[in-house]
């Protein structure tokens, strides 16, 4: 609907008899008269929402993660859901039982944890989750080595997660052993966790993108379950020079120019001959990590017996990229 008034036929010409102006009001009329009835209607009694925008809070920790578009919307229509949904149950409307599970799709170092414990965060300050923690777990956290020590060890973690969100990571590794692999146990036992805490926990499941799809293929009813999918896509050359940039920056560290295209020419190398297996920010960070620490190596070396200026105990050089 755009708002548009469009005129019925006949809008100009005289007034219609008395037998079609009854017709009219039996249907449409009548109709006109109940929804303005209803618009004047008193709602119920209605709880002020607080004056603190929440959205606020989880904003200011979305704005500075590089690129993630996609995701920053997908968190925020996640909002406006829970937002609007509480409206309309204190107006006495149906809110609806939404089931907020959700599938991360995408390759190592591509925010996945950091998105969890933000979304985490924004269903505890809605009212969703009672604690808004994070219980962030892999298959051998799930799977045991007998039967029945599976299924316990996943109740264990449900009960850990009550309150808060279950995340899995590489979650397809728990079909991959075949219908004798206790994995499967430990999926089965998930499934009823749903069912039996429909509204106390919500489950993250992630993991590579293909892989993922294959693992939801293997239960034909494990795609409903989860209605919330996002795509996690690899950052770009520039997206993580822009990271590596921030990383240092929040270091107390500056990068000379031609540190930043040492960094350049090594991650456009890296993303090519690594396809499949390029971690993205978690290789950027790994790298920053221990130029500082060549930086560190190079800075004694040099000055054994005086103290380095200011500006060369913050500069990471070209040499201290030792790639």
């Amino acid at each position: 609907m755009n708002g548009h008034v469009i005129s019925g036929p006949g809008s100009g010409s005289s007034r219609p008899s008395r037998q079609i102006n009854v017709v009219l009001r039996s249907h449409e009329s009548a109709g006109a008269a109940s929804a303005h009835a209803l618009e004047l209607e008193p709602l119920p009694s209605v709880k002020p929402l607080p004056a603190v925008d929440h959205f606020a809070e989880i904003q200011k920790e979305l704005e500075p993660m590089i690129g993630m578009e996609n995701v920053k919307n997908l968190v925020y229509e996640i909002y406006a859901l829970l937002y609007i949904s509480r409206m309309r149950t204190e107006a006495g409307l149906f809110g609806g039982s939404q089931v907020y599970h959700m599938i991360f799709k995408g390759n190592p170092g591509t925010g996945k944890t950091t998105i969890a414990r933000i979304i985490a965060k924004l269903f505890q300050k809605m009212g969703v989750l009672a604690k808004g923690h994070l219980i962030e777990v892999e298959r051998a956290d799930l799977v045991g080595e007998y039967i029945g020590h599976t299924a316990q060890k996943t109740r264990d973690l449900v009960r850990k997660a009550l309150g808060g969100v279950l995340f899995i990571d590489e979650a397809y590794s728990l079909a991959r052993g075949g219908e004798k692999d206790f994995g499967k146990e430990a999926i089965d036992t998930l499934v009823k966790a749903m069912e039996d805490h429909r509204s106390g926990f919500i489950l993250i499941l992630a993991g590579y993108p293909l892989e993922t799809e294959q693992f939801l293929m293997t239960n034909p009813g494990l795609p409903s379950r989860f209605p919330i999918q996002i795509e996690f896509p690899d950052y770009s050359v520039d997206q993580l020079l822009q990271i590596g940039e921030l990383m240092v920056k929040e270091r107390d560290y500056v990068m000379l120019p031609q540190t930043v295209f040492k960094l350049r020419q090594h991650l456009m190398q890296e993303k090519q001959n690594d396809l499949f297996s390029f971690s993205n920010a978690r290789f950027v960070r790994n790298t920053i990590e221990k130029a500082i620490r060549h930086q560190a190596v190079r800075l004694i070396g040099q000055y054994s017996n005086s103290i380095p200026a200011k500006g060369e105990l913050m500069t990471i050089r070209p040499e201290d990229l030792k790639l």
